[in-house]
C-alpha cells in the first residue's frame, strides 16, 4: 500500500454521456457543457462589501497615479510649485480656498537661494537657468504679493 506523503492524488470522474447499458445519465449532458475546453466554469458574482469597494478604489487611484522621476528639474519645480501656493497662486486641494502663507513662502524661496549658492559648478546649463529662472521669477511673486494689503 502506497504511502500518501501529502501528496494530492487524481481524481477519477466518469463524463460519459451514457452509463454501460446504453441509457442516458442525469445530468451528463450539462456537465459535459460545463467542462468542454476553453469554457470557463459559472462563477457565483462576488458579494462587494464597504471594504472590497474602497480597496478596488485604491487600487485603480493607484494604477493611474504615476509618480514623476525625481531629476533636478522636477526637484526644482516641485519647490516653486510649493512657492506658488503659499503665495495664494493655486487653491488648497481639501478646502479649495486660496490662502496666503508669506512665511512659508519666503523660506522656500530662500532654500532655493541656498541650493543655488551650494550647487554653484555642479550644475549643467539647463538645470542653471531653471533655478535661476525660478528663483528670480518666486522673488519677484513674493515682492508683489507682499505688497498687497
Amino acid at each position: 500500500m502506497a504511502e500518501n506523503n501529502g501528496e494530492k492524488g487524481f481524481v477519477i470522474k466518469d463524463r460519459r454521456m451514457f452509463d454501460e447499458e446504453g441509457k442516458s445519465r442525469e445530468g451528463a449532458a450539462k456537465e459535459a457543457e460545463e467542462t468542454k475546453p476553453g469554457r470557463q466554469p459559472e462563477q457565483k458574482p462576488e458579494v462587494e462589501t464597504w471594504e472590497t469597494k474602497k480597496e478596488k478604489a485604491e487600487q485603480r487611484k493607484e494604477e493611474h497615479y504615476q509618480v514623476p522621476e525625481m531629476n533636478f528639474h522636477n526637484f526644482v519645480l516641485s519647490l516653486y510649485t510649493s512657492v506658488i501656493f503659499n503665495l495664494g497662486g493655486l487653491a488648497d486641494p481639501v478646502s479649495g480656498k486660496k490662502e496666503k502663507d508669506l512665511k512659508a513662502a519666503k523660506q522656500t524661496i530662500d532654500l532655493m537661494g541656498m541650493l543655488k549658492e551650494k550647487t554653484e559648478g555642479n550644475l549643467n546649463n539647463n538645470e542653471k537657468e531653471l533655478l535661476e529662472g525660478i528663483l528670480s521669477e518666486s522673488r519677484m511673486r513674493y515682492v508683489k504679493e507682499s505688497e498687497k494689503p
